[in-house]
Formats: structure tokens, sequence, C-alpha cells
């Protein structure tokens, strides 16, 4: 078992305990933050934490997964991005394109290790497919990255200016995170992780509790330019099936509990992310 925050291999639940105990003693940031944020702000002995660790982690990962991510990002109040997303405006969407540009090619990236690591057959055509339709494009559809810069492109930004943007220091910092999880992890829990990030344009959102979707549906059908519609229309559509399929392998072949501890820091470089796009936003306004 690995640790949940610095994911050196601790062992039981009770060795993990231990660890995250001694190391909070020792005020190390990243052991304090993960127990603040997910099990409690208040100083816990070790049995306690025991107890509520394996709280935190039990259930089937793909639904553990799909429940987790709902309450981060789509809790009350949700992610901030998400409540910018309801009716976004220009500069919240040139801020979209202008660092995901950046993100889809770490994107392609991360799946290509777990291609060139897994023995797993279906995991490694997954991920052929998925690096096709985000890169390089298929049956006659520009790839993902293209329908971005065309949106960017629509709502008055040249071509030139979108690729020759650098990332904001935040998105810099997450694609960094990202980069060392996908050489760090089991390529299974590598997929799993990154896929879950996917669940953010997942319509059945709600069924877990959420407030709102990523967007406002009814954005795919007025008031915005026709590549704003093609670019989010593609997520809304395909992000369902991508996202669950890719859970169900991860579930089916990843560790249970390094798949977990991979979504949730996984999450934690996305949502900075998310906030770049609106740092970017910002700036252009």
């Amino acid at each position: 078992m690995i640790c949940p925050a610095c994911l050196n291999e601790v062992g039981d639940y009770d060795s993990t305990a231990s660890h995250m105990v001694r190391e909070a003693y020792r005020s190390d940031v990243i052991h304090v933050m993960w127990l603040n944020r997910n099990i409690s702000k208040k100083r816990m002995e070790v049995e306690e934490v025991r107890v509520r660790l394996e709280e935190f982690f039990r259930g089937e990962p793909k639904e553990w997964i799909m429940r987790r991510f709902v309450e981060r990002f789509f809790g009350d109040p949700p992610h901030p991005f998400v409540e910018a997303m309801q009716r976004p405006t220009r500069e919240v969407l040139l801020g979209y394109v202008l660092e995901h540009q950046h993100f889809l090619r770490q994107w392609v990236i991360s799946l290509s290790t777990v291609i060139s690591r897994t023995k797993v057959e279906e995991i490694r055509r997954m991920e052929a497919e998925n690096i096709t339709e985000e890169y390089v494009g298929c049956e006659g559809r520009p790839p993902h990255l293209e329908l971005l810069i065309r949106m960017g492109v629509a709502l008055g930004m040249r071509r030139e200016d979108i690729v020759n943007t650098p990332p904001l220091k935040r998105t810099r910092d997450a694609l960094a995170e990202l980069d060392r999880l996908s050489r760090t992890l089991s390529p299974e829990a590598v997929s799993g992780a990154m896929h879950s990030l996917e669940l953010i344009a997942h319509r059945g959102v709600r069924d877990y509790g959420a407030k709102y979707t990523y967007f406002d549906p009814s954005i795919l059908k007025s008031g915005y330019p026709r590549e704003v519609v093609e670019f989010l229309r593609e997520g809304y559509d395909k992000d369902v099936k991508h996202s669950e399929y890719a859970l169900e392998l991860a579930s089916e072949h990843a560790d249970p509990h390094e798949l977990k501890v991979g979504a949730l820091k996984a999450w934690e470089a996305f949502d900075s992310y998310l906030l770049a796009r609106l740092e970017r936003a910002r700036s252009l306004g």
C-alpha cells in the first residue's frame, strides 16, 4: 500500500496511519494538507487515523472515484471554473483555450507512457484510440486540439498567438505533477487516474448529487459561435463513454488502493490547472 500523500510504499493501514501521523507531527506540508482535506483538520492519534483512512477508501474503485470526484468538483459550492462555465464569457473561453492546449499535449504524453508500460492489450488499444482522437483526428474529424484552437480563433484570437502562448506557472506545475504521476504509478493506475479527469464533462454527474453539469447544455443550442459549440459538444458526447470504460478497465487491472490514490493526486493537479484557466481569463479581462 502506498501513502496517499507522498506515494511512498508504507504497508497496510496500520503502518500508513503511523507514517502519516508521524509526518504530520513533523509538520510535513504534504501530509498535513492531505489529512486536513480528506480526513480531519484536528490532530488525531494513530488508531483514529487508521479507522478514518479505512472508511475514506472503502468502496469499489469505479463508483468510489465517480462519487469522490463529484464531491470535489461539483459539490456545494462547485469548483470556481465549473461556476464560470455555466454561462462563460469570451475571456473564460479564451482562458480555457490558452491553457488547455498545453493540458492536451501532456495528456498525450501521459497516455503514451501507459501504452509503453502496460501489458494489458485492451488498455493499450483504448489509449491509442484516445490519443488519435485528441491529437491526430480520425474518420475525417479534426483532433480535439484543433477544435480547441478553432474555438479560440472564432473568439477573436489569432491562431499563431494561441499556439505561441506559453502556459501559466500554475498550469506548468500541474502538468509537471501529472507527468510525475504517469512515471511513478503503475500504468493501469495511471490510465484510470488520467481518465477520471474526463468525469468533469460527464453528463451523469447529477445522478451523484451534482448541482450543475460542466456547463449549461443550452450553450450547445444558441448564443455562442459554432466552433465553441463543436468543441464543447465533443466532450459532452464522448467523455461519458471514455471515462467510464477506462475506469472499468483500470478497476479490473490496477491495484484498487493505488488507483484511488492516483485519482486523488491527479485531481489535486487538475484543480489547480482549472484555476489557471480563470487566472488567464482575468488577465484577458
